[in-house]
């Protein structure tokens, strides 16, 4: 999703556009600068100690191309060695995505990312349920059968707060435009380009290595 089309999403019912998603990617001996990755003129600091790649996908829950994209990154994920730290940002294109980021990092903060962070998208995307506002992911998440208490302490909390604050400045970092996308070593950022887009994040970081 772009952030020029935020607003046309929020007044139309998830538009499927002709992006093609199916196959896997074929990794390319030369990546070309600019179409397929930029350098970061400035670089990013990382989380990751010495001699770990830190790569960041930056996605949002509204996004139907990081809902297609999802099970291709968790598949990537879970393929990579110790010394590939991957993980995932949520972004804030305008204030409206702030409660979808609170979401996740609440849902993370309660270990409950692996049962349901597909579920959040499955609920938007196929459910068409606008889970953009806070009285919407309450209502959402309670039928989970989730502890309410506990859930919304975190939702509304510092630690929660903090992560979001972190994440803007990382997506700002950057300078995210487009989900999904995906940022390397605090040294590149990689467009999204559909199932590609992991074959050009495999080359950048055997670069790196």
């Amino acid at each position: 999703m772009q952030r020029r089309v935020f607003s046309q999403w929020l007044a139309s019912a998830f538009p499927v556009t002709g992006l093609a998603w199916a196959g896997v990617a074929q990794a390319q001996t030369a990546l070309k600068e600019g179409t397929d990755f930029v350098r970061l003129s400035k670089p990013v600091a990382v989380d990751t100690p010495a001699g770990q790649v830190e790569v960041l996908e930056f996605f949002a829950y509204s996004c139907i191309h990081c809902y297609r994209f999802e099970p291709l990154f968790a598949a990537w994920k879970a393929k990579q060695p110790a010394k590939v730290q991957a993980r995932r940002v949520p972004v804030a294109f305008s204030e409206a995505f702030v409660p979808m980021q609170q979401l996740y990092y609440a849902l993370e903060s309660m270990n409950l990312l692996d049962r349901l962070h597909e579920k959040v998208f499955q609920a938007i995307h196929v459910d068409k349920q606008r889970l953009t506002t806070t009285p919407a992911i309450l209502d959402w998440v309670k039928q989970q059968g989730v502890d309410m208490t506990a859930f919304t302490a975190a939702y509304s909390g510092f630690g929660v707060a903090g992560k979001v604050r972190r994440a803007t400045q990382l997506q700002n970092a950057y300078q995210v435009e487009g989900t999904p996308s995906l940022g390397i070593a605090g040294r590149f950022y990689a467009p999204g380009q559909g199932p590609r887009t992991l074959a050009v994040a495999d080359t950048l970081i055997a670069q790196l290595r």
